[in-house]
């Protein structure tokens, strides 16, 4: 009687193999963000931004094709956020000092050491408040998160390689500043749209597939035209967001009170 052939198993379960994609594409955006400070210790800040972006479109992806596939675990979250500290802070950083923060010494570091510091301070706290129960205030963020705040602190260099700095920017003055207001809507409790549960009806479905291909068209043709277009839409919807988060506040409110008026009618 031939012995039985066993079958050679990368891993030993369904779940095992569900969590290497995302935890992959995790590792690679960890390569990207690096990559990113190398292109800028070269002098290739065109180079730099582009890995940046390319790190955000991944750290976009892998969470939600964890969750497609049900591949998501507690290692994959923490060192989704080690990823963001290197990509999102660490990385941004370092290629706004190569560019114009070394010319302020002690003061420009001082800044980086900031920026980077709040974007650890905003991941920890996302990671706690990330267990708590589903509510309406899912649909914002508690504060800047931290891939938008590395744009944010690029955007300064990502218009001057855009052609938009028609006026000779002070940039001595403005990026210090982008830097200090970036690491306050990082730590800060400013309520900012998150695009997590955005329901999109399935007859627009198409119209959106197409915005999309459009959008990314543009992007490679225009890439720092779109990037800073991008960065200025953002920046726009911030008081929007405010607004909006306020008025459902207020709307959940006064249902919670009448709620509890019921409930002593009842009594």
């Amino acid at each position: 009687m031939e012995p039985q052939k066993k079958n050679f198993k990368i891993v030993s379960d369904k779940k095992s193999a569900r969590v290497i994609l995302p935890n992959m594409l995790t590792l690679i955006g960890v390569c990207i963000g690096l990559t990113s400070i190398r292109f800028a210790l070269d002098g290739r800040f065109e180079l730099a931004i582009i890995a940046i972006m390319f790190a955000a479109l991944i750290d976009g992806l892998d969470g939600r094709i964890a969750r497609l596939i049900r591949g998501t675990s507690k290692v994959g979250k923490e060192l989704d956020s080690l990823t963001d500290m290197i990509s999102f802070g660490v990385a941004p950083a370092f290629i706004m000092f190569f560019w114009k923060l070394n010319a302020l010494g002690r003061f420009g570091w001082l800044l980086c050491l900031v920026y980077v510091i709040c974007v650890a301070l905003r991941l920890a706290r996302f990671n706690v408040n990330s267990n708590q129960e589903p509510s309406w205030k899912d649909n914002f963020f508690e504060g800047v998160p931290s891939p938008a705040g590395a744009i944010l602190v690029l955007t300064p260099l990502i218009v001057s390689l855009s052609g938009f700095d028609l006026f000779q920017l002070n940039y001595e003055i403005i990026v210090p500043a982008f830097f200090i207001i970036t690491s306050f809507l990082l730590i800060s409790k400013f309520p900012s749209y998150s695009f997590k549960k955005i329901v999109i009806p399935r007859r627009t479905t198409i119209f959106l597939l197409f915005s999309i291909v459009l959008f990314f068209g543009l992007l490679l043709v225009y890439t720092f035209n779109v990037i800073a277009l991008s960065a200025a839409i953002y920046l726009l919807l911030l008081p929007v967001s405010f607004i909006h988060y306020q008025k459902i506040k207020k709307q959940h409110e006064n249902d919670k009170i009448q709620d509890d008026d019921d409930l002593e009618d009842v009594l």
